[in-house]
């Protein structure tokens, strides 16, 4: 399976036109962004459990990346709320499983190889640090020329997307993004090119997740 897997390519998907897929595990659905592979995949998704549903317990092959996006994510090492930032590098494993239902932004299968970084970070409690004029961010990870941050832009703001190896994707979380004269809503999600050169301006108070440096 492939989905969306030229990464010379410029994807902006809205929220609206997201369709959710059930997975192999009853009560999970997701949206598949961007997939290289079966079930075994490199893979971008929205992975959303409903309450009381779980994930049988798995290995991280080359890495999972985790934002809990709503709700209740949980595994046998701990409790993640809502703003919860993980990443489990490869040889670790887990059984999820969610209370109350939840909603996450997966990455699977992406870590660098010698990415060997285990987080657990509350965002909704770390201070966060100038980047712009009405822009602040809360850094995630580096790894050589990945990095992941979160920011928030007040109204009106401008976020210029330059050229840059290893393009840069980003999550709408909250608020709402323009982008050519197109509306972006919450969990919109825009992946652009090593090459691209663009601009997003901020509708309302938005906070977006960013990563930047990391496409094959």
């Amino acid at each position: 399976m492939q989905i969306n897997a030229n990464f010379d390519e410029t994807v902006i998907i809205n929220a609206e036109q997201m369709q959710w897929q059930k997975s192999p595990s009853p009560g999970v659905h997701r949206v598949m962004l961007d997939r290289i592979g079966e079930e075994k995949a490199r893979a971008t998704s929205l992975v959303r459990y409903a309450p009381g549903s779980h994930f049988d317990s798995h290995q991280h092959p080359a890495g999972e990346e985790i934002l809990v996006l709503e709700g209740d994510f949980n595994d046998e090492h701990g409790s993640y709320p809502a703003g919860t930032y993980l990443r489990n590098p490869d040889g670790t494993s887990h059984s999820p499983f969610s209370n109350n239902g939840c909603v996450l932004w997966v990455k699977l299968r992406q870590f660098q190889a010698d990415d060997q970084v285990q987080a657990r970070l509350d965002t909704l409690s770390t201070v966060w640090s100038s980047l712009a004029e009405n822009i602040v961010r809360l850094p995630l990870h580096r790894h050589n020329e990945e990095k992941v941050q979160l920011l928030e832009l007040q109204a009106g703001s401008k976020l210029p997307i330059c050229p840059e190896k290893g393009g840069h994707e980003l999550v709408v979380l909250g608020g709402a993004l323009e982008h050519k004269q197109t509306k972006l809503l919450p969990y919109s999600w825009l992946r652009f090119a090593s090459h691209a050169h663009d601009e997003l301006t901020a509708l309302e108070l938005t906070k977006l997740y960013w990563k930047s440096g990391h496409l094959p």
